[in-house]
C-alpha cells in the first residue's frame, strides 16, 4: 500500500513553474530560505500540513499536487530555446517545467487515445539545405508553398503546443521526450504572435534543431559562438525548408531588390519579407549590398518589427491535444469533473482545471466545473402556463 506522503521535488516544481526563486517563495511562506531548501531535498520530508495547505494556496496547486510521485518515468533531452542569450534563466526554467507537465497529460491521455507516432527521416548530416530537402520529400510536400505548418506537423505526430506569455523572452522551444520507451517531440510557440509568416518560421526553426542537432548535450554549457552557430543552422533549415531553392527563384525572378515584391512573395509562401530576403541572399540571388541595402530600407519604413500583412496572415492553432480532450468528453469517457480527478489519480498530476485548459490551450472553462455539475442538473417541464 502506497504511504501519502510529501514529495519535495513537487515542491520545488510548483516553486520552479511559477517563476519563484527560493527567496521568494520562503517570503510568502515566512519561512527561513534554508527550510524550503531542505523540504526541496526531503532533508524535511514531514512538514506541517498546515505548512502544506499554506504552500498550495501560495503556489495555486492542490495539496495533493504536493503528496504524489511520478507515475510514470518521462526521461527529457535539452531544450532548446530561440533567443536563448537573452532569455532569462528562471524564465526557461518556467516552461522547462511547462513541458514536463504537458508530457505526463499527454502520458495519460496515450493511455485512451492513439496517437501517431513521430514521421521523421532518420538523417546524421550537419547541412541545413539537404535536411530540408530531405524533410520534403519524406512528408511529400513537394516544392509548394506550406499553407499551414501546425497542421502538417501534428499530422506527422510532433506535439504542437502554444503557450501563453507575458514577455518576448521566448519565442519558440523544442524538446525531446522518452515517454515509456517511446519518443516524441513537443515544439512550443508562443501565443504572443499571431501571423502565420512568424509562427510557420518559428516551427520551421525548431525542426531544423529535430533533424539536426543531439540532445544529450547541456546547451546551457555552450559558448556563445557555438550556440550562435547551431542557431543559425536552424535558421538557414527553416529558410531551405519554407523556401524551397528553385521554386522560390524562380518567383523571385528579377525583382529581388523589390521590397514591394517581396510583400507579394509573403501572401503566397507565409514567409516573413526579412526571412525571404534572407534566403535570397544566402542562395546568391542578390548581393550582400543589395541584402543590406533592403535591410535598411525596412528599417527607414519601420517594417522590421511589424511588417505588412502580419495581421492578416493567419494559420491554424495546434489541435492535438485539444482534440484529444474533446474526443473523451464527446465520447463520454469522461465527464469535466472525472477528467480532472482521473488525471490526478491515474496520471498521479493534481492540477487545477484551470490550469490544465492553460497547458493545453483549452477554450476557458471547458474543464470547469466547480460552479455547475451537469450530470446533477434538474430539468422542470413547464405544465401549466401562466393566463397573463
Amino acid at each position: 500500500m502506497n504511504v501519502r506522503q510529501f514529495n519535495g521535488v513537487r515542491l520545488k516544481s510548483a516553486r520552479v513553474y511559477r517563476g519563484l526563486s527560493v527567496a521568494e517563495l520562503a517570503e510568502a511562506l515566512e519561512l527561513q530560505r534554508q527550510t524550503i531548501s531542505m523540504y526541496e531535498t526531503s532533508k524535511i520530508s514531514t512538514p506541517d500540513y498546515s505548512i502544506i495547505q499554506k504552500m498550495s494556496t501560495t503556489l495555486d496547486f492542490p495539496i495533493e499536487f504536493f503528496l504524489q510521485e511520478d507515475a510514470t518515468t518521462i526521461e527529457s533531452g535539452s531544450v532548446y530555446f530561440r533567443s536563448l542569450l537573452t532569455t532569462n534563466k528562471k524564465y526557461r526554467s518556467e516552461q522547462e517545467e511547462r513541458v514536463k507537465f504537458i508530457a505526463k497529460i499527454f502520458t495519460f491521455l496515450n493511455e485512451y487515445i492513439e496517437f501517431s507516432p513521430p514521421q521523421l527521416p532518420e538523417y546524421d548530416g550537419s547541412d541545413p539545405e539537404e535536411a530540408a530537402i530531405l524533410l520534403r520529400k519524406f512528408w511529400q510536400l513537394g516544392d509548394k508553398p506550406i499553407d499551414s505548418l501546425v497542421y502538417v506537423v501534428e499530422k506527422n505526430g510532433i506535439i504542437i503546443s502554444r503557450f501563453k506569455s507575458d514577455s518576448n523572452f521566448v519565442d519558440a522551444f523544442s524538446q525531446r521526450i522518452e515517454i515509456d520507451g517511446g519518443v516524441r517531440y513537443l515544439v512550443g510557440y508562443s501565443d504572443n504572435k499571431t501571423s502565420a509568416a512568424r509562427i510557420h518560421f518559428d516551427i520551421a526553426h525548431e525542426l531544423g534543431h529535430v533533424l539536426l542537432h543531439g540532445w544529450s548535450e547541456d546547451i546551457e554549457t555552450l559558448s556563445k559562438e557555438e550556440f550562435k552557430e547551431i542557431e543559425q543552422q536552424a535558421h538557414n533549415f527553416a529558410g531551405a525548408f519554407l523556401l524551397p531553392r528553385d521554386a522560390f527563384l524562380e518567383d523571385l525572378g528579377v525583382y529581388g531588390n523589390s521590397i514591394d515584391y517581396y510583400c507579394e512573395l509573403k501572401r503566397k509562401w507565409k514567409v516573413s519579407i526579412a526571412a525571404m530576403i534572407r534566403r535570397a541572399y544566402n542562395l546568391e540571388a542578390i548581393s550582400q549590398f543589395t541584402y543590406q541595402q533592403l535591410m535598411r530600407t525596412m528599417q527607414k519604413r519601420g517594417i522590421r518589427k511589424v511588417e505588412p500583412l502580419d495581421d492578416s496572415l493567419k494559420t491554424v492553432e495546434p489541435a492535438m491535444l485539444r482534440l484529444a480532450v474533446d474526443v473523451l468528453l464527446e465520447k463520454g469517457v469522461f465527464t469535466p469533473k472525472e477528467f480532472v480527478e482521473t488525471l490526478a489519480s491515474e496520471g498521479s498530476l493534481s492540477l487545477t482545471s484551470k490550469e490544465i485548459e492553460q497547458l493545453l490551450d483549452l477554450p476557458d472553462g471547458e474543464l470547469g466545473y466547480e460552479d455547475s455539475h451537469q450530470e446533477h442538473k434538474l430539468h422542470l417541464r413547464l405544465i401549466k402556463p401562466n393566463k397573463n
